[in-house]
């Protein structure tokens, strides 16, 4: 009884703010998230990586093991992709790619991880989430425009807390405590809007092809956790920080996949891309729950 318990308090907070951004967005169709989005990219997401990747939630060694455990799951992530694509037909698989390849490690990852594993759950969700951020800038760009571009992640605020984060881990540096509890505090208020940005995203993303997102969904939100679970069982993991690789590989696709993909995709992508990301995003709202029952019962 005791884990359904847990479950229900790891879970209820994630989902009970996402609905509360879902009502906000049905109420008020046209309310405004541009503060939420300029708020999150460039103060937000480095104050949470600045305090999560500190040596009180996580080591370097730990941080640097599972930033290259998860860069083997995206790989396992592109082929589940480029099979399903394939199978689906589609006509520009690189461009399609990205929903496959990049979960939402950020919005909804980190707050189930750290509900379910404490401020050292955090710290590994952190690890791997940094890495998806780079993807984002990198990757993400490549994929959706065809070309690389390094403007894009020299002028973004993440890239420069991930170097200073890894600073301060490699030569365990603490942070001091005014700055600690100012980067908790940005983490938190980070954390109630993104998940309420997602359910008022929720409301704005149109489902194109059903078929085809719901096809493409079950590379994500299924196929995903067992990639995740057989780099468990392949490198021998167990504990809390193989919990939290289980969860972060089951998340759906992350919504900054579609606003890459709206500035670099054409229009017929985009529209893709944003009928995967509700899919999946709704059918995690099942899977979510069975794969953090299992995380919590097997890796604690």
């Amino acid at each position: 009884m005791a884990i359904y318990i847990k479950l229900f308090e790891v879970l209820f907070p994630v989902f009970f703010v996402v609905g509360i951004g879902y009502y906000l967005g049905k109420k008020n169709p046209k309310i405004d998230t541009s503060f939420i989005t300029n708020f999150a990219a460039n103060v937000g997401t480095p104050a949470m990586i600045i305090y999560a990747l500190n040596p009180t939630n996580i080591s370097f060694n730990v941080f640097k093991s599972y930033f290259w455990y998860y860069l083997i799951a995206i790989g396992g992530f592109f082929i589940i992709g480029f099979v399903f694509l394939s199978i689906l037909k589609t006509k520009d698989i690189i461009r399609e790619l990205p929903p496959f390849v990049m979960p939402n490690t950020g919005n909804m990852g980190l707050p189930i991880c750290l509900f379910a594993y404490g401020s050292q759950g955090l710290g590994v969700a952190a690890a791997i989430s940094a890495l998806i951020i780079l993807c984002h800038f990198t990757l993400g760009v490549f994929l959706a425009d065809r070309r690389f571009s390094l403007d894009v992640i020299l002028k973004s605020p993440p890239f420069y807390a991930i170097i200073i984060a890894v600073i301060l881990l490699y030569y365990e540096i603490k942070l001091p405590v005014f700055i600690e509890n100012t980067t908790f505090l940005l983490m938190y208020a980070t954390i109630f809007l993104i998940l309420m940005s997602l359910g008022i995203a929720l409301t704005r993303l149109k489902v194109f092809s059903f078929n085809k997102a719901l096809f493409s969904s079950i590379g994500r939100v299924i196929l995903g956790p067992v990639v995740g679970y057989l780099l468990i069982i392949y490198f021998n993991l167990d504990g809390f920080a193989a919990g939290a690789l289980l969860i972060q590989c089951s998340m759906p696709s992350a919504v900054l996949t579609y606003l890459v993909g709206s500035m670099y995709s054409p229009k017929k992508i985009v529209d893709s891309i944003a009928s995967m990301i509700v899919v999946s995003t709704l059918m995690s709202f099942i899977t979510i729950p069975l794969v953090v029952f299992f995380a919590l019962k097997y890796f604690n």
